[in-house]
């Protein structure tokens, strides 16, 4: 039953994020990879707000299942080193840095978020 869960949420986050990256990037006129830095942050976003509050089968629906799929640390690896390979050094710092901090900060304020509505 856990992997039907994982599936299930896989075959959310997959097409959502593909849909979500070309939606973001589309409105972007920039070698930054603006659509997967989005999905990135959202979803640390998402799994801090599962890992504070919900039950283990929303954990693997939506944790491991959406957000696995929705989430992209090869996309994000790839397209760095694409822009590195351009001379484009701000935007990887910019990538990475951003990436991390935010990402870290974003799953922080999910689980606090989580704990402050249903504590």
């Amino acid at each position: 039953m856990n992997w039907l869960l994982v599936v299930a949420g896989a075959a959310v986050g997959a097409p959502l994020r593909y849909l979500t990256d070309r939606a973001v990037q589309s409105r972007h006129d920039s070698v930054f990879p603006w659509g997967t830095f989005a999905v990135n942050i959202t979803g640390c976003l998402i799994l801090g707000l599962v890992t504070g509050a919900a039950s283990p089968n929303v954990q693997l629906l939506l944790g491991t299942g959406l957000c696995g799929a929705l989430t992209t640390y090869s996309t994000f690896s790839y397209e760095t080193l694409r822009l590195a390979e351009t001379g484009a050094g701000r935007y990887v710092a910019a990538n990475v840095v951003g990436s991390v901090t935010l990402g870290l900060g974003a799953a922080f304020a999910g689980v606090w978020l989580a704990g402050a509505v249903w504590g």
